[in-house]
């Protein structure tokens, strides 16, 4: 049996049973929500038991309450396959009037939302998880902290990790059953995760029929789009090239939605600054996937496809950076958003903290030429910020794939490897 290895959702887990009546903690199916809901939980049902879940069903339908029934924080896993147990979560919080009561979790929004149902507003707290960043997976030695840099403290860190490795954490993504084997069968989790979606999870999410070798085009036109501000009408056409059948706006969107309520895309929105000057700022979320392994499967890259593709696993790396910097600004009770403006000027990601906080960062492979590229963006950017009506960035950071050290420069900006933030 493999080691548990600790997740950062673990103590917002449990910091948010200790405040509300109940949790529901959300994400892509194999992200490890089941195992970290168990470590907390002092009762478990899943509903999508195969002997069990029709009888779970009924139950849920005649009489809920059988099925809340156990020792508290109680576990009920995939409740979305029963969505009326929603209510009566809601309900029995109510009644009980005491938090830690339930964690519910699921791998997919409910495919029928009844018009009655109570947003639980109040009593059923939301969590959203991922799969394991590169510190949670002890692939980051972790001795640089975000908290750190946004107290402006100074950093020392080294790491040893080579392109090679990158391109292997990319492609393998942040899956818990990947985490410790060995190089095929690490890399085979993606792959099978992507078969999945396409198969079955894309149709199952609403009962609605997608054509298998379509849903691999969109995920595919996708990828090839990552980290861009492609329209979904680019994407359309994208899909339709060097193909004779059709592929409508409304099946795109249908496309779409059904992939966003399986949490497969994760894009991220634009931050809107205070800026000195009347410069126009765009506002198209960019393009990314939950996990940059969905993109090197749907785009069928290995780690030597990567290495041989520069411009590509730039691409890639930024995916995986975001979704190591939405994991950690989790945690710290924030926020990631990109930014670009009508003279060209962007910002990778920008992690704004909820007391207004914020730092600017630059993801980039490394190497002398792309480190000063990336700070000159960054002090470009924080130039044009309005501080009479916001707070100055805490900090710039330049965030490397291979950079041998993490250190603070002399004009302020920070440079550090991905493999060695937390935090």
């Amino acid at each position: 049996m493999k080691m548990y290895l600790p997740r950062i959702i673990d103590k917002l887990l449990k910091e948010r049973l200790e405040a509300k009546g109940a949790v529901l903690l959300e994400g892509p199916k194999w992200c490890g929500k089941t195992t970290s809901a168990k470590k907390i939980a002092g009762s478990f049902i899943a509903m999508d038991q195969p002997d069990m879940s029709k009888q779970y069903q009924t139950i849920a339908e005649l009489s809920p309450q059988q099925l809340l029934e156990g020792e508290t924080p109680r576990l009920i896993d995939e409740w979305q396959i029963a969505p009326n147990l929603w209510n009566a979560v809601r309900y029995e919080v109510d009644q009980r009037d005491e938090f830690g009561q339930f964690i519910l979790t699921g791998s997919a929004v409910p495919a029928k939302i009844d018009e009655t149902m109570h947003t639980g507003t109040g009593r059923i707290s939301r969590l959203y998880m991922r799969p394991m960043s590169l510190y949670e997976s002890k692939d980051s030695n972790g001795k640089v902290s975000i908290q750190d840099l946004f107290a402006n403290k100074e950093i020392s860190a080294k790491s040893d990790n080579c392109l090679e490795e990158i391109a292997f954490l990319i492609c393998r993504g942040g899956w818990p059953k990947a985490v410790g084997l060995e190089e095929k069968p690490a890399l085979f989790q993606a792959i099978d995760y992507f078969e999945s979606v396409v198969s079955t999870d894309i149709s199952r999410v609403d009962f609605v029929k997608r054509d298998k070798e379509k849903a691999k085009r969109f995920l595919r036109s996708y990828a090839r789009n990552i980290g861009s501000r492609a329209t979904l009408e680019t994407i359309r056409q994208d899909v339709l090239a060097n193909h004779i059948d059709t592929f409508d706006p409304v099946t795109l969107y249908s496309y779409r939605d059904a992939l966003t309520k399986i949490f497969v895309i994760e894009d991220l929105p634009a931050w809107n600054p205070n800026l000195r000057s009347k410069i126009s700022i765009r506002t198209t979320d960019a393009r990314y996937f939950v996990d940059p392994s969905i993109a090197t499967a749907a785009l069928q890259l290995g780690p030597n496809d990567l290495l041989s593709d520069l411009n590509s696993m730039g691409l890639m790396f930024e995916n995986l950076c975001v979704r190591d910097l939405r994991i950690y600004a989790d945690y710290l009770d924030g926020n990631v958003y990109q930014y670009r403006d009508s003279s060209g000027l962007e910002c990778d990601a920008v992690i704004h903290l909820r007391n207004g906080s914020y730092g600017l960062i630059e993801i980039k492979l490394g190497g002398d030429t792309l480190i000063e590229e990336g700070a000159k963006n960054l002090k470009d950017l924080a130039s044009k910020i309005d501080t009479n009506k916001m707070k100055a960035p805490a900090f710039m950071l330049v965030l490397c794939a291979k950079a041998p050290f993490a250190y603070k420069r002399k004009d302020g900006v920070y440079v550090a490897p991905i493999t060695c933030l937390k935090p």
